[in-house]
């Protein structure tokens, strides 16, 4: 780990600086108005020295002494030749010329995309992907994304876990905008507290993440951008209904207020009332619940003092019941009489962003991050009273600049997290308090063409964690065109929330125990874990139609894990790992454009996750040795009169068997077998736009209507000993068919 440590910090003094010329060109559109021009060609006269200016307009190029002439031109602009006599930075604007022909050019925007520039293996989906299953919330966001692994945790509650690289979404650093949300009482349901709707974009890191977001991230980091009101549109409805009487409304309306200041009001509401119980088990398959959901969001511009602020208030209240049909809240709650569960959930948030771009020196940029959460769960499940109030401060200040030119980029800045918790389970009172105070630093070196470095470095003090440091590093290689190899490197450590993570425990009649007692949260010691990962991306052009295919491997070593131990079926027993816990992931994926509008994606993933327990090293329960993952889909051409389009959309995914925990010591009648069947499931959805204001929409899920039969160990005797809701592998509902509508007012 040392030379780790040295390598990192002694990588940005070890990069050589050449004299470099540093700029942005600009275009005047809409009056005195001035825009960034991408794509500008900027080199030296009598050279084959030259630049690309990028997305913001800025280029970086070499300098020489005997260089004194800098051309710069784009089609349609005038081209322009600069004297230069010394390295300094330039801003320059190009006129455009008014004897061109007008020339309209059409692309197909790809609803994920990767990146071959980013050092990090990032996959960002837009909200052109996320339309593909009328996605609901984030935790049905994934359906047609094969990085991320989506199954239900238990029988009773209805809630969606997600996992990746064979790790479960705790050990993920979940954010919205940059800003950690998903964490400690909001683990386990909070996935379902931000409505699809309101998303822009979704960016998937597998790997160790950046040291700017905190030290927490394992296997990776999933970030949410919301909609931005300054462009979202200004009026949005969405109207959704099931076949199982799942009823949802969206509905966003935002406003400009002044030249700088735009507001949006978000509205979510979801209800389903119906009990349905297929399976004839006597518990419901899922849940009766109702939510609402409501945010305000602020967006403040100002591009010529280089400042961009967001503001956001939420307010969320979430309400479910499950268990037994015959189950009645107001006479059978905490009682024998039948088995049921509420869980009530109220969380009110405020978040805050600023960033200053120095509009002199473009380079240097600083951003302040803030947010207050309070997360307030009543809950019980049969006897098992489970409540928790979570209150959390976060903070961070983000400064960033450049050494000698652009090629050698940093950040760093402070970070301060506060978070109390105050729990009552197992009939004992559970009250903590966590603060973190941490400084870190960044170093990126890009040569955009070949090699992209980035070491980062963060220390933290901790109250119960003690004093730490965190090293991540991330490298990315094109060897040749359309290609980038990427390596990373990096260390987590967390507080694990045994009862907030893992509440389907409380669904069972096993007994739970803390078998170590000496650590700083519920006597165990802090979560640690390596992450190593290599991936390769290539894009391809087959019979003219452009491709890429993708491999990636990651492992994941822990120094310390608190071990969830499911091997003795009469307990949970959570303690310290001794020995050996891992999890090796290996995915290939294929994206190909057969044809015109028709796109296909293909991936096989293996997964290979062992912990030593107790009884001895296994595989994790519950987790398929091998997914095969397949995803088409095709639009007709737009009707260029009508603006109207059909969108076909299907998604098989195919699980091998999973192995179950232990059942060998239950009476013989509440024995299961040692793995589970293969499951495989199909979705589809048709969507029908009739023009850029209207459309609608038609899916269903699981239409091959693969069911568990039996998802629920002991149904008949609930309150019995060998009741168990959490062997649950596949589908318990069957089919559901959905339809709904968009209405959008630009």
């Amino acid at each position: 780990m040392k030379k780790i440590i040295y390598i990192i910090v002694l990588l940005p003094l070890i990069m050589f600086s050449q004299d470099k010329i540093d700029g942005i060109i600009t275009e005047k559109i809409d009056g005195n108005k001035t825009f960034p021009l991408a794509g500008a060609n900027v080199f030296w006269l009598d050279t084959s020295v030259g630049a690309v200016t990028d997305i913001d307009g800025k280029f970086s190029i070499p300098y020489q002494p005997s260089y004194t002439k800098l051309i710069i031109s784009y089609v349609g602009f005038k081209t322009d030749t600069l004297t230069i006599t010394k390295p300094k930075f330039i801003r320059h604007l190009l006129e455009a010329t008014s004897d061109l022909d007008e020339i309209t050019l059409t692309a197909r925007k790809r609803a994920t995309t990767r990146s071959y520039m980013s050092s990090q293996n990032i996959m960002t989906i837009s909200s052109d992907e996320l339309l593909k299953a009328a996605c609901c919330n984030l935790s049905e966001s994934f359906e047609t994304n094969p990085s991320i692994d989506v199954n239900f945790s238990d029988a009773v509650t209805g809630t969606r876990q997600i996992k990746m690289l064979g790790l479960t979404s705790k050990y993920i650093l979940i954010t919205t905008e940059n800003i950690p949300s998903i964490r400690g009482a909001s683990q386990a349901y909070g996935l379902s507290f931000i409505p699809g709707t309101w998303v822009e974009s979704i960016q998937i890191t597998k790997g160790a993440g950046s040291v700017v977001n905190g030290f927490e991230s394992i296997a990776g980091q999933i970030n949410a951008e919301l909609q931005k009101p300054s462009k979202d549109n200004k009026f949005f409805l969405n109207l959704y209904g099931a076949s199982n009487q799942r009823l949802e409304l969206n509905t966003n309306f935002n406003t400009k207020v002044s030249d700088k200041w735009s507001t949006g009001f978000y509205i979510h509401g979801n209800t389903h009332q119906e009990k349905h119980d297929v399976n004839d088990d006597g518990f419901l398959d899922m849940p009766l619940y109702n939510q609402i959901n409501v945010m305000n969001r602020w967006q403040y511009t100002n591009p010529e003092k280089g400042l961009v602020s967001f503001i956001n208030v939420r307010y969320l209240n979430d309400q479910k019941q499950s268990g037994e049909l015959n189950f009645n809240p107001d006479t059978d709650r905490l009682t024998t009489n039948a088995w049921g569960s509420e869980i009530d959930t109220e969380r009110f948030e405020v978040s805050a962003k600023l960033g200053y771009v120095n509009p002199e020196i473009p380079w240097q940029s600083l951003g302040v991050q803030f947010a207050f959460s309070n997360h307030n769960q009543d809950s019980y499940f049969g006897l098992n009273q489970y409540d928790i109030n979570h209150n959390s401060i976060y903070s961070n200040v983000i400064y960033n600049s450049i050494i000698s030119d652009s090629r050698h980029k940093i950040k760093t800045g402070l970070g301060f997290t506060y978070d109390h918790y105050d729990e009552f389970a197992l009939g004992n009172d559970f009250e903590r308090s966590e603060r973190s105070a941490g400084a870190f630093f960044e170093y990126a070196y890009d040569n955009l063409d070949k090699l992209t470095i980035t070491a980062g470095l963060r220390f933290d003090t901790h109250n119960l964690l003690g004093e730490f440091i965190t090293p991540r590093l991330h490298a990315r290689y094109t060897p040749w065109e359309k290609s980038a190899f990427r390596a990373s490197i990096g260390r987590g450590k967390r507080s694990a929330n045994i009862f907030a993570e893992n509440q389907n425990i409380f669904a069972t009649s096993r007994s739970i125990n803390i078998l170590d007692t000496n650590g700083s949260i519920y006597g165990l010691d802090p979560e640690i874990a390596w992450n190593y990962g290599v991936s390769y991306l290539q894009g391809f052009n087959l019979f003219g139609r452009k491709g890429d295919v993708t491999f990636d491997y990651y492992r994941t070593d822990f120094e310390n894990q608190v071990v969830v131990d499911w091997e003795n079926p009469q307990e949970v027993n959570f303690y310290n790992l001794e020995g050996d816990s891992f999890a090796n992931s290996f995915q290939v994926e294929l994206n190909y454009n057969v044809f015109e509008q028709f796109d296909l994606r293909t991936a096989y993933k293996y997964y290979d996750v062992q912990t030593q327990y107790l009884t001895g090293k296994l595989a994790k329960p519950l987790i398929p040795k091998h997914r095969f993952f397949a995803n088409a889909s095709y639009e007709t051409p737009i009707n260029d009169d009508k603006l109207s389009q059909w969108k076909f959309d299907v998604t098989y995914n195919w699980l091998s068997e999973q192995r179950f925990s232990s059942t060998s010591t239950n009476p013989e009648g509440f024995r299961l077998s040692e793995e589970s069947p293969t499951v495989g499931t199909v979705n589809l959805q048709v969507t029908k736009v009739f023009s850029p204001k209207f459309e609608v929409y038609l899916g269903g899920e699981n239409v091959t209507n693969v069911r568990q039969d039996n998802p629920i160990l002991g149904a008949d005797d609930p309150f019995g000993s060998n009741f168990d809701t959490t062997f649950v592998y596949g589908p318990i509902f069957g089919s559901m068919y959905y339809a709904g509508l968009r209405y959008k007012i630009k």
